[in-house]
């Protein structure tokens, strides 16, 4: 299920008009370690710090795909109205192996609702395991960098950077994160959203 930092939609959207909403999968919504570790709590806690503080939203679903996403973003832009959508989402398409151009298709209509609305955007890419072969791979990266570069979005290369590739930081799974991880997860993410903050 969707979890929400600051209490309920409306209470985050009552309390500050600047607020940040996190649209993702379970890399977003702490799969398997406590909320209180996810990077997207970690956000929060640096954001609520901040002067003028920003509320965060973490809309975020283990399991979403960029078309599940996509069809649940309007609702979400209207009772959040926030100032900035950070799109991590894809990551479920490309483990299922689905078409490449469906993906990039989801995506721009996400940001192209978000920036309709007057919303700034942060796009966050993700890699897939080598085992998908190197054309495949090569096209996920490309729908992100494409996507940002044309719609003048910001953008992460890459959620995991650091951390995939160290097992330590991995779980079992070898997919998501381990709690001790988040804080570098968070300072990836920090790369793409601070410019977007000012």
């Amino acid at each position: 299920m969707a979890w929400i930092l600051w209490g309920a939609l409306g209470t985050a959207q009552a309390a500050s008009p600047k607020t940040v909403l996190v649209l993702g999968d379970s890399l977003s919504a702490a799969h398997n370690i406590p909320v209180a570790s996810g990077w997207v709590q970690l956000l929060g806690a640096r954001l609520a710090k901040m002067e003028p503080a920003w509320a965060v939203v973490n809309a975020s679903i283990s399991g979403e795909t960029s078309l599940s996403g996509r069809h649940r973003l309007p609702e979400l832009l209207d009772k959040t109205q926030p100032a900035i959508l950070v799109v991590e989402l894809g990551a479920n398409d490309g483990l299922r192996g689905l078409p490449l151009g469906a993906l990039r298709e989801n995506l721009a209509a996400m940001i192209d609702a978000a920036q309709q609305r007057k919303v700034r955007v942060l796009l966050i890419g993700i890699e897939l395991p080598v085992n998908y072969g190197p054309q495949y791979r090569d096209g996920l990266r490309a729908v992100y960098a494409d996507l940002a570069r044309n719609k003048h979005t910001g953008l992460v290369p890459f959620l995991l950077d650091g951390v995939a590739l160290r097992p330590e930081l991995m779980q079992e799974d070898g997919l998501h994160p381990v709690a001790s991880a988040q804080p570098q997860v968070l300072d990836n993410v920090w790369k793409g959203l601070q410019p977007l903050l000012r």
